[in-house]
């Protein structure tokens, strides 16, 4: 019996839940009428979404968002979130969209309303010391590769390209080994290395000259239940692949054009 009663919690919540987010959620109508859109994003991942030297948000994923709110005709309001505040944040109300370098998977779209048309991607891929003599995959190979310790790629490519990885823990104290010379190069996501390579300090010693591996496709969020702001957005990411916008956006911000900007840009110009 109590196993039932639990049961029947869970769903009655998971219900309510629902539907709140449906009766919370701002219409492009109404979002319209109040001249303002809401917009979660990172304020600490450069180029996508960081501060400026006078404090001011600016980035890849910023910019994205005031084409929308050209669009709709409203300013915008940024609300700087984190890898774990991103999805409350619109799940909650307070924002009314997510462009938040947030990977999408099935256990997220249970949370919010991801745009099934992603708009970017991030992999797997290796901040190169210049003098490595890294320039495929397998040139890692007996090479002391820093990493972030818990991170899954670690033993991923001590595994198939036989890497030894020494593990940091933390992705500054990484860093700060592969400059001291400790290890031959950096594995961690490559868009957060795409950021690290727009700093000249690091670009002037240090490369990206891999390919990106086990891709993971980004999407942008509403809440759940607001299908017109759904609708939207899938239009607007579908337009920002076809004109192109997205890979000049990636030049603006000093990154090399990515293969899934460049593939998205093609599927869609067709």
């Amino acid at each position: 019996m109590k196993k039932y009663s639990s049961i029947c919690f869970i769903f009655l919540f998971t219900t309510m839940y629902f539907f709140s987010s449906i009766t919370n959620a701002r219409t492009v109508d109404e979002i319209k009428k109040s001249g303002v859109i809401n917009v979660a994003v990172k304020a600490d991942y450069r180029p996508f979404g960081y501060k400026d030297s006078e404090g001011k948000i600016v980035g890849l994923e910023i910019d994205l968002a005031k084409d929308v709110a050209k669009d709709l005709g409203v300013d915008v309001n940024f609300i700087p979130v984190t890898s774990s505040t991103r999805m409350p944040a619109v799940a909650e109300g307070q924002a009314d969209l997510m462009i938040a370098t947030m990977t999408d998977k099935p256990d997220r779209r249970k949370i919010v309303y991801t745009i099934e048309v992603p708009y970017y991607s991030s992999g797997t891929n290796i901040l190169a010391d210049k003098k490595a003599g890294i320039k495929t995959w397998p040139d890692v190979r007996g090479k002391q590769i820093c990493g972030t310790k818990g991170a899954y790629y670690n033993s991923f490519i001590a595994d198939t390209f036989g890497a030894k990885v020494v593990e940091f823990s933390s992705s500054d104290a990484a860093l700060d080994g592969l400059r001291a010379g400790k290890c031959a190069g950096y594995v961690f996501d490559d868009s957060f290395i795409l950021g690290k390579l727009a700093d000249e300090t690091w670009s002037a010693g240090f490369e990206m000259p891999l390919d990106t591996i086990d891709d993971a496709p980004w999407g942008l969020a509403v809440q759940l239940g607001n299908q017109s702001l759904y609708d939207l957005m899938k239009s607007k990411v579908i337009s920002w692949h076809k004109n192109k916008f997205i890979l000049g956006l990636e030049s603006e911000y000093g990154i090399k054009n990515s293969k899934y900007a460049l593939k998205m840009s093609e599927l869609f110009s067709k």
